[in-house]
């Protein structure tokens, strides 16, 4: 759980809907630039189609950042919610070489989500997106999410699926693990890296993947989802 002052802006100046237990499903493979990579079958721009206007679900709208306005708003759809923003780096949980107090100067050696074993989750190696704790503005398990539950995060043309790991201010939207952005060509840097706009996260309600840690059965389990959630929509 993150309480810091977020300073990406600054430094870039500078449906499964029950428990599932899933087969693991291999990433797409490297591709010629301008191509939509995917994990899974379901390419971004079928996903982005779905999700050009916005039917606002949160009371209010969030920050990208302790220092910006508030623009960003939870929208709804037939089975999921979403939002598009920047991704600020979530380097907390299990100490590994990329993600320790040396490294991430905000790091934080736990996450509001554990894995099967009850340890904080690894920020390096697991794909997870950080939600907003609950206040006036939205209460994400009133919308059907939940830990573990599955997030499509899209970026520059391609789709990685990861789990809802962590909880973050609760007047800022717009982060993920370090293995989140990493995978989507993402500067994971904690201190200075991220995107500053241009990410879409879509989380897909009433799912959750176990193990939480199972990064191949989020992937198996996204899949099936974004068919879902492309039918219904």
């Amino acid at each position: 759980m993150r309480t810091r002052t977020l300073a990406l802006a600054a430094a870039s100046g500078a449906a499964l809907l029950a428990t599932v237990t899933l087969t693991p499903a291999a990433h797409a493979g490297s591709a010629p630039a301008g191509t939509d990579l995917k994990e899974g079958s379901v390419s971004a721009a079928e996903l982005l189609a779905k999700v050009t206007s916005c039917s606002q679900i949160s009371n209010g709208k969030y920050r990208t950042d302790e220092e910006t306005s508030a623009t960003i708003a939870v929208c709804g759809k037939n089975g999921a919610v979403f939002w598009k923003a920047d991704m600020d780096i979530d380097c907390d949980g299990e100490i590994t070489a990329a993600c320790n107090e040396d490294t991430d100067p905000w790091f934080q050696n736990g996450t509001a989500f554990e894995t099967s074993a009850g340890k904080p989750l690894n920020a390096e190696k697991l794909p997870y997106v950080v939600v907003p704790s609950v206040s006036s503005i939205w209460n994400y398990g009133d919308a059907g999410i939940k830990g573990g539950g599955v997030v499509a995060v899209i970026y520059n043309n391609k789709v990685e699926y990861a789990v809802v790991g962590d909880t973050g201010p609760n007047k800022i939207i717009g982060e993920a693990s370090y293995a989140t952005a990493k995978a989507l060509g993402i500067d994971p840097d904690p201190e200075t890296g991220g995107a500053e706009s241009g990410v879409t996260y879509i989380l897909f309600k009433n799912s959750k993947v176990s193990p939480i840690e199972s990064h191949s059965a989020a992937v198996t389990a996204g899949d099936a989802l974004a068919k879902q959630f492309i039918q219904n929509n």
